[in-house]
């Protein structure tokens, strides 16, 4: 199934994709995807449903996160072979574990605000993991076992809060991680070594890879991880990213206000997203409180 989560910001509703790409209102089962509900017991009942014969939605709706309420947001980092060659990085003997905010989660058509002290804000189109059961010491041979779907995740980076301000990464990680549009159920993907991943800005291609090229495999990512920690249902896996950061290029293009991406992956949908000014923002928000105030 291709769930999803529509409606203004904060009042999202559960829909799902019927066979002819229309959305539909599944939220009479189910009242959100979040840690109580992703689980193989939520998939069975869903699957019952004649998704046909529900209420339709206008496709014209906002989309959501296609997640609420993490109970963790991790990523691994240059999973890419070829990424890491062009951020001059050694290849990785074990994967680089971070975490982003699970506050920076936000829809995957959203517009995305730059801070205003961010001067190196980068993009990385992802596929990203949603486990839907709880386990630790995983074997590898097991992992899917413990997934509940797939998504993609854009991991908006900050580069001079990340690489430059020493500490942990997590400061340059959490201006933004648009999710979705669709969380996919692991039974719909085919291969998991063949996705295709492309990231396009204001139309030009920046990134294109797959994941046969992946340094560390999902099933490896999700056994490795849990000899160090639980893994809970609802907990975000983002596997990295291919070449062709901004931070990559002999003359960095970093994200600028007005740029316009694009992320596309195989059989997980895509995300379209504007760069808007923080202080820009807040002015908006300040002009429109005060229209109210007037009121």
């Amino acid at each position: 199934m291709k769930l999803l989560r529509v409606g203004k910001l904060g009042s999202e509703i559960v829909a799902a994709l019927d066979g002819n790409n229309v959305i539909r209102d599944i939220s009479d089962h189910i009242k959100d995807l979040n840690p109580k509900t992703i689980n193989e017991e939520t998939l069975n009942k869903l699957r019952k449903l004649k998704l046909s014969e529900l209420k339709e939605i206008n496709s014209n709706i906002r989309i959501g996160a296609c997640i609420s309420n993490p109970v963790d947001f991790l990523a691994i980092g240059l999973n890419y072979k070829a990424h890491a060659e062009g951020t001059k990085s050694k290849l990785p003997t074990e994967p680089i574990v971070f975490n982003k905010s699970s506050g920076c989660i936000q829809g995957p058509n959203d517009q995305i605000i730059k801070p205003k002290s961010a001067s190196k804000m980068d993009y990385e189109v992802e596929v990203g993991m949603i486990i839907g059961r709880e386990g630790k010491y995983i074997k590898e041979e097991n992992a899917q076992d413990y997934v509940f779907g797939y998504c993609i995740v854009n991991d908006i980076s900050e580069r001079s809060w990340q690489k430059e301000r020493g500490g942990q990464w997590i400061k340059g990680k959490s201006i933004a991680g648009p999710t979705g549009p669709y969380l996919v159920t692991k039974d719909e993907i085919k291969n998991l070594n063949d996705i295709n991943l492309a990231l396009d800005v204001n139309g030009n291609r920046r990134q294109t890879g797959n994941t046969e090229r992946m340094i560390f495999n999902f099933n490896f990512l999700i056994s490795h991880l849990s000899q160090f920690m639980t893994l809970y249902p609802g907990t975000i896996i983002t596997t990295g990213t291919p070449a062709g950061t901004a931070m990559e290029m002999e003359k960095p293009e970093f994200l600028k206000t007005g740029d316009k991406l694009h992320l596309k992956v195989d059989g997980l949908g895509e995300q379209f997203h504007e760069i808007i000014d923080e202080e820009l923002c807040q002015k908006d928000i300040r002009v429109k409180a005060k229209k109210i105030e007037a009121l």
